[in-house]
């Protein structure tokens, strides 16, 4: 990935704790790390100057980013955990120099062991974890070996080495953290309970210990056993405790998918989390089309077993925001309301919410690059067309304009790469010329607006476009001599009405492709630099700075006398107009009416 294509993929990254994946270009997943500030942590592997060797080789390899939202820095541990646990990322294993998280192992052997492993030996046993450190696992055990009398030694219990009376019990017997199966003293099927007890801690599944420890208090309680009390008390306490600190989300809602969702008009924005013992081992973003206008219900029943089918997923429960009717009749539908199932489904619909944002960025993103390409080709053709030795990148227009000389007014608008750059525009109250002069109007402006430039130090446009034709291109070229920019930039006037293009001292003017790029470019400029003039009279009027003979006309309304000001410039060029050329503006019911009101005020 290059650090162009990374300035496009972080805006869009979250600020928030969660995970992120890297893909290389074949879709393979290449590592998960966690976050507890996405943006940043994914921008420093692009940033760092002092990097490994392995890290160097990760970025080269990147091709595309995922990532998941999550509430917490801890919750992203765990799903990081739980991420690397399923799919085991190569430069996971290599970023991290194989270290392994710590896992407790329910052995598979006559009277089970249960002990701290970082190896995973397929043998039967049961593993539970990844947790988040040695320590926390080891007073984890220590708890139970406290409170459950379970065997940690190494003999081989079998049940003819049980019979042939080949061991004794130790001291750990003696001491009461063991029952002494060794030598026959506690049955199979008692240390089975024992086990199962064990069992329900290591998954987080504590309701039914600590109802068993609370019944026994009671009992103790009763008997008067006041000290046995206490010590239930504390078990209890402690389990509580290891359960509101060791929940990835929560461990008794075992096996379930959640899929949330958000429909924007033809295109639906779908999350899915795999949920395993609790624990959220997969997540994906899917977009799917609703080419028949179907609703969210239908959406969802339709994703549901696309999803499933995709993941292969087996889970029992399906937790969804809305009511949905399935074929499969065993899956349990949950809509929640309220509790852990309903903050893990706020989660899910977080990420669409997230995932349904970044697509509408992308999608304005590469709009806006294709713009930005296809008007840099408009541009260069531009260039070739007026056989220009600069690429006009940056082009100005002018246009001037006043009533019956009243308060003459211009307007400069800016075009930088083919698009309007509305900071730049300015408008120019005329403060040096006296009566009707479009053409010494125009010299003032030129100079106003260059002279500035260049005490400035900002940089000049390649391209000057004059409108109104070869009389006002030869006053604005006057200052552009005084300036001493005529080897700095190509002036052009764009005669009015016609479209043609001509050159300081040239004769004959240059007809462009009526249907050419580059004539198109050149009238949105000209069309702008209009807007812009007429927007500038008009706040002028409503100010009560301009007022002409149409104001006084009758139906004759602002909007018209906007259209025919632009079109004429003048009262006296709409009245010395022929009814033909007014009708063609306005309509022959008000050419009329305009030209019997004017007729009649030269008269009064």
């Amino acid at each position: 990935m290059t650090e162009i294509e990374l300035k496009k993929v972080l805006p869009g990254i979250p600020a928030q704790p969660g995970i992120y994946k890297y893909y290389d270009a074949d879709k393979k997943l290449l590592y998960v790390g966690k976050a507890k500030h996405l943006r940043k942590r994914v921008s420093s592997y692009f940033t760092k100057t002092l990097q490994s060797y392995k890290t160097q080789e990760l970025v080269r390899r990147i091709h595309s980013i995922e990532f998941t939202v999550v509430n917490s820095e801890q919750d992203a541990f765990f799903l990081e955990n739980s991420l690397i646990k399923q799919f085991q990322p190569v430069f996971n294993i290599d970023l991290k120099d194989d270290k392994s998280y710590p896992f407790i192992v329910i052995k598979n052997e006559a009277f089970p062991r249960v002990f701290l492993t970082r190896r995973k030996i397929v043998d039967g046993s049961t593993y539970l974890g990844p947790f988040t450190s040695v320590a926390k696992v080891r007073d984890l055990i220590d708890f139970i070996r406290q409170h459950i009398p379970i065997r940690n030694c190494k003999l081989n219990l079998s049940e003819a080495n049980i019979r042939k009376g080949k061991f004794k019990v130790c001291l750990e017997y003696h001491l009461g953290n063991c029952k002494g199966p060794c030598e026959g003293l506690q049955s199979m099927e008692d240390y089975k309970e024992d086990l199962e007890q064990v069992k329900n801690i290591l998954k987080g599944n504590l309701s039914p210990v600590i109802r068993h420890l609370k019944e026994e208090m009671k009992q103790f309680a009763v008997d008067l056993n006041f000290e046995k009390a206490e010590i239930n008390r504390k078990k209890i306490e402690h389990l509580e405790s290891y359960r509101a600190t060791s929940t990835v989300v929560n461990p008794r809602l075992g096996d379930a998918d959640v899929i949330s969702i958000v429909v924007q008009e033809e295109k639906a924005f779908l999350n899915y989390m795999m949920m395993q013992n609790g624990s959220i081992i997969q997540t994906e973003n899917l977009q799917l089309e609703s080419r028949l206008g179907e609703n969210e219900k239908e959406i969802l029943e339709f994703a549901v077993s696309y999803i499933r089918n995709k993941f292969e997923s087996l889970s029992p429960e399906l937790i969804v925001p809305v009511e949905i009717e399935l074929l499969d009749e065993e899956l349990k539908i949950t809509v929640p309301k309220a509790g852990e199932k309903k903050k893990l489904l706020e989660l899910s619909q977080k990420n669409a919410a997230i995932f349904f944002e970044e697509y509408k960025r992308k999608k304005a993103l590469q709009l806006t690059d294709k713009r930005k390409e296809n008007n840099l080709k408009i541009v260069e053709q531009l260039k070739n067309d007026l056989h220009l030795t600069q690429l006009p990148l940056h082009i100005e227009c002018f246009d001037n304009s006043n009533f019956q000389g009243a308060y003459p007014v211009a307007a400069m608008v800016c075009f930088k790469n083919g698009e309007p750059s509305k900071q730049d525009y300015r408008k120019f109250n005329i403060k040096t010329v006296q009566g009707i002069n479009d053409f010494a109007s125009m010299k003032e402006v030129v100079m106003r607006r260059y002279k500035r430039l260049i005490e400035e130090d900002k940089p000049l446009p390649q391209l000057v476009i004059i409108d109104g034709g070869k009389g006002q291109l030869s006053s604005a070229m006057e200052s552009i001599k005084e300036l001493k920019l005529e080897n700095k930039m190509t002036v052009v006037g764009l005669a009015k009405n016609v479209e043609e293009i001509f050159f300081p001292g040239d004769k004959e003017s240059l007809k462009l492709g009526y249907s050419s790029e580059s004539l198109r470019l050149i009238r949105m400029i000209r069309d702008e630099v209009h807007r812009f003039g007429i927007t500038f009279h008009r706040d002028k009027r409503s100010k009560g700075a301009f007022k002409t003979q149409l104001d006084e006309i009758k139906g004759i309304g602002e909007a018209t006398i906007e259209i025919l000001m632009k079109e004429f410039k003048s009262v006296n060029n709409i009245r010395n107009a022929s009814l033909k050329d007014i009708a063609a503006i306005v309509g022959e019911s008000k050419a009329v009416l305009l030209q019997q009101a004017l007729k009649q005020l030269e008269k009064d």
